[in-house]
């Protein structure tokens, strides 16, 4: 049983792919089969614009058996941190130029779908990552539980 199970809604790229998928399909339609390179070409176009929406439409966070877990989507994309290699946590607010998704920033890792509200984790190798949340109460209350049972 998890101890903490969060997943934030990622508001800006399911705004953002759904409607350049939808431009995509509209004018593959609009061109119809007479034009077949530039049909193919926003086919394609529309297809990765859906790939996109299935793997960052949010974010799941995971506080379970020792480990602090992030999932993106469906979970292709995932990582994981053992909660006794954290060294330290707080909560944050990232910069509006750092954007969303998965980047590195001059405080490490960033893993985000929407929102400014992050938790910074330093692990005991000197790495640090960002974990965007959109209740980072809730995030932080739970890793220092989390912490102190670990």
């Amino acid at each position: 049983m998890a101890a903490y199970l969060h997943t934030q809604k990622g508001t800006f790229a399911r705004t953002t792919f759904g409607v350049l998928m939808l431009i995509c399909i509209a004018a593959a339609l609009f061109l119809g089969p007479g034009d077949s390179k530039a049909y193919l070409v926003l086919a394609c176009m529309g297809f990765a614009m859906f790939i996109g929406l299935i793997l960052f439409h949010c974010l799941t966070v995971e506080i379970a058996r020792g480990y602090l877990r992030l999932r993106f989507g469906v979970g292709l994309i995932r990582r994981q941190f053992r909660l006794n290699d954290i060294e330290s946590y707080e909560q944050v607010r990232n910069k509006w130029w750092y954007g969303w998704g998965i980047k590195l920033t001059p405080h490490g890792w960033m893993f985000n779908v929407s929102g400014f509200d992050a938790m910074q984790i330093r692990l005991k190798n000197g790495r640090q990552y960002r974990i965007g949340t959109d209740e980072p109460e809730s995030l932080l209350a739970a890793i220092e539980a989390a912490m102190r049972y670990s």
